[in-house]
């Protein structure tokens, strides 16, 4: 789990096995705090109203030791353990000590567990040696104690609170990566709705608009146009109104097989073809997901026909046992390719997602000299 992320296990637990960071704002304040202090024993020594020169370099080598906990909290620990040994010499033990109880906000801020336990053990062997050194000045290591509880607290607390920020950070991002992804999805599903409905009419208006200069087969064409414009706009409004998650027409094609094939057969035979149809689509063993998945494959396979189809007849064979579904349709390949109808195979992908989606077989291709569509659905 990368640091900076999170600090939490799944039960709750802080983890301390990976280095902390300071946030910006720490840093600032931080270094706006070194620098002051500096400044202030610089002007000590400067002007001669502080103490000693060794005891005014020391407490300068002390801050900016802080300084390197921007860096490294383990260099930053080791220079500051050199800075307190060499306190005994300044006669600072006092000083450095109270450095060392304030460094340990820092060493829970930032530190791992093993530095953590480390300075700590430390802090406390100093702490002794402070209290049992004949320097000749009494120290009070119980207040020093209790500075360094407090700064530890302190730094263990917003090392939880910024790693919870960050951790809710990071799950508002990944909701708004899920919520463009849902948007993304409903895009998908509603130009395929519309593919699956709207491209089928227009077909059918497509195909029978250029019939209407032949007067004897222009009443049925226009009848054709009319019943396809009428459905393209039912289909329509069903789109709509799922994509606003309104209210969902009863009249709207919703997956019935039988009315699908029935529907197909009527097109293709207006379009000019002989259809033979087998099987019973109202057989009761045809589960609804089947039948909804393969009245959309007939529907797109009608399309298809009346968009590429050659002369000759066009077969419908629904075969349903005890384990499979099967939808198998053929039909003639056309003897040159139609150049004002184009075919960018979206269908016969979709088709494809539908089937293999429910652990079907599908297949679209050239079998024995005629266009073949075959889907085959487990029963159970």
């Amino acid at each position: 789990m990368a640091i900076g992320r999170s600090l939490l296990d799944e039960s709750g637990y802080v983890q301390l096995t990976r280095a902390g960071t300071l946030s910006t704002l720490e840093r600032v304040a931080m270094l706006a705090i070194i620098v002051v202090l500096v400044v202030i024993d610089v002007f000590g020594v400067v002007f001669s109203y502080g103490p000693g020169l060794a005891q005014s370099l020391l407490s300068i080598g002390t801050s900016a030791t802080f300084a390197l906990f921007l860096w490294s909290p383990w260099v930053a620990t080791a220079v500051l353990g050199l800075v307190f040994a060499s306190s005994f010499i300044a006669n600072t033990e006092s000083a450095s000590l109270f450095a060392a109880a304030i460094a340990v906000g820092l060493v829970l801020r930032l530190g791992r567990a093993a530095l953590i336990l480390s300075y700590v053990g430390a802090f406390l062997v100093a702490s002794a040696v402070v209290a049992y050194s004949d320097s000749g000045v009494p120290v009070n290591v119980g207040v020093y104690l209790i500075i360094a509880t407090v700064a530890g607290g302190i730094g263990f607390a917003l090392r939880v609170a910024l790693d919870k920020g960050r951790r809710l950070e990071q799950e508002l991002a990944e909701q708004a990566a899920h919520e463009r992804e849902a948007v993304l999805a409903e895009r998908r599903w509603i130009a395929g709705e519309l593919h699956d409905s709207i491209a089928h009419h227009l077909t059918i208006i497509a195909l029978h608009a250029q019939m209407l200069d032949d007067v004897e087969r222009s009443r049925g064409a226009q009848e054709a146009i009319r019943g396809a414009a009428k459905s393209a706009m039912i289909d329509l409004r069903f789109v709509i109104d799922l994509a606003d998650d309104g209210p969902r027409s009863s009249a709207v094609h919703s997956g019935d097989l039988a009315a699908a094939i029935d529907e197909a057969r009527g097109e293709i035979e207006a379009a000019g073809h002989q259809v033979r149809s087998e099987g019973d689509p109202l057989d009761e063993r045809i589960h609804r997901a089947g039948e909804i998945i393969l009245a959309r494959i007939m529907r797109e396979s009608a399309t298809n026909i009346l968009k590429h189809a050659g002369p000759g007849e066009v077969s419908i064979r629904l075969d349903v046992d005890d384990e499979l579904l099967t939808l198998g349709i053929h039909s003639p390949l056309p003897e040159t390719a139609r150049s004002d109808l184009p075919s960018s195979r979206t269908g016969v992908n979709r088709m494809a997602e539908r089937v293999l989606g429910a652990s079907g077989q599908f297949s679209a291709g050239v079998v024995d000299g005629r266009w073949s569509v075959s889907a085959s659905l487990p029963i159970n």
